[in-house]
């Protein structure tokens, strides 16, 4: 499988101090790419940054914050100053809250809505510019934006989370009526069950359990598996678009 049109590119990835984020970055480095590495916990960027540059790749840590303008801004102009433009995006940061609509947690509402749709938002406007100018220089451009079979698949107790990922999904389809036509692909990936941190995020002891017995029946990507299909898809020629892609384990319905 040929991976060449990642080699000399410059990527960022949200939520890259661990479990997807971080599998998708060391295999963009593997595959020749400079990455920035957005996520809010110095000290593990630092050192994947590390563990990154010691297998000869490249890699600059960026402690970033999506929920946050300012933070966002500041990433921006570091990773400007020591890449320059860049021209693959992964949208990776996210949390998954689970609880009934009932119990009323607007306070995990809001950070999921925050994170999983503002944040995303905050990422694209931070890039578009350098996205559409590497695809009018006639390069690849690439905006990848990790969803969730949340977005269709109905989860009792996760309906918020479920509909911050709807609203990824849709944006992505709305965004490449925008961006298509000059050249920028957008690919919206949306996994089902991947060995990740995400379900570590629920304080809710009893749905935790859950999810963690249905992990154990049905079983569960890794996350470098995942990251092989990001790698696929932003390596193709620059008139592929794989524009939309389901990732589950095969015995997930």
């Amino acid at each position: 499988m040929s991976y060449e049109n990642l080699t000399g590119r410059t990527a960022v990835v949200t939520g890259a101090a661990s479990g997807i984020g971080e599998a998708i970055a060391v295999l963009l480095a593997e595959r020749g790419a400079r990455v920035a590495l957005l996520a809010r916990r110095g000290q593990r960027l630092d050192e994947l940054a590390a563990k990154i540059t010691a297998g000869g790749g490249a890699a600059l840590a960026v402690v970033a914050d999506v929920t946050d303008d300012a933070s966002v801004t500041a990433a921006v102009e570091r990773i400007h100053d020591v890449y320059g433009a860049v021209d693959l995006v992964v949208n990776n940061a996210g949390v998954m809250l689970g609880n009934p609509v009932d119990a009323g947690r607007i306070d995990e509402w809001q950070r999921m809505i925050d994170t999983n749709v503002t944040g995303v938002l905050r990422v694209v406007r931070a890039f578009t510019g350098d996205l559409v100018a590497a695809a009018a220089d006639g390069r690849t451009a690439d905006l990848v934006n990790i969803s969730s079979v949340a977005a269709h698949l109905t989860f009792p107790n996760y309906a918020v989370y479920g509909a911050t990922k709807a609203a990824v999904t849709y944006l992505s389809q709305c965004l490449r009526t925008e961006f298509g036509p000059r050249d920028v692909r957008v690919t919206n990936i949306e996994p089902g069950f991947v060995e990740s941190e995400l379900r570590l995020h629920n304080d809710n002891t009893e749905l935790s359990e859950q999810v963690e017995g249905m992990l154990q029946a049905i079983g569960a990507l890794s996350a470098q598996e995942l990251a092989d299909v990001v790698a696929y898809a932003t390596s193709r020629p620059r008139h592929v678009n794989l524009r939309q892609i389901m990732a589950m384990p095969t015995r997930q319905a």
